[in-house]
């Protein structure tokens, strides 16, 4: 049987730019997993007199983290590179700290609300990459995902004030 080649890539972005691109959205996932996981993490040990509203906030959230880790990788893919899928990748490119032992209830919400901002954070200095590029598949879902990060971190932080 004859092998068959694919194609090149060919969608109008240079190889080096949806390298470039590939690598910060390789990052992006890392964080958005990882965010996952201490979510998840956090929906199953959560205690105290918020229990109820904090378990399923939680649970809330690492669903919504669980789609787009898919969509995040599906994009690198696009991109003609393999998406980053074990934890000592994960580990390597995130920058997103663990929690060490089991944090109480409002400091599992303070590590959430840090969690989501530097989703953000990795998101936006992807801007400048993809703007470049002209990538408006990417510029859409980044702006997407800081728009849900921003507006994640903002109702966590609202139940530390006052």
């Amino acid at each position: 049987m004859k092998a068959t080649h694919a194609p090149p890539i060919d969608i109008g972005i240079k190889e080096a730019d949806r390298k470039k691109i590939a690598e910060g959205l390789s990052r992006f996932l890392a964080d958005t997993y990882t965010l996952y996981l201490k979510t998840h993490n956090f929906h199953w040990n959560v205690r105290g007199p918020m229990f109820n509203t904090l378990h399923l906030m939680f649970e809330g959230q690492y669903n919504e983290l669980w789609a787009a880790v898919d969509l995040i990788a599906e994009r690198i893919r696009s991109l003609g590179f393999p998406a980053p899928g074990s934890y000592k990748e994960y580990a390597r490119l995130t920058s997103i700290q663990e929690a060490d032992g089991v944090p109480e209830a409002m400091d599992m919400v303070r590590h959430l609300v840090e969690g989501h901002e530097a989703v953000v954070r990795t998101a936006r200095s992807l801007f400048p990459a993809a703007e470049e590029a002209a990538d408006e598949a990417t510029a859409d879902l980044l702006t997407q995902r800081i728009q849900l990060h921003e507006k994640t971190a903002w109702m966590l932080r609202s139940l530390l004030e006052g």
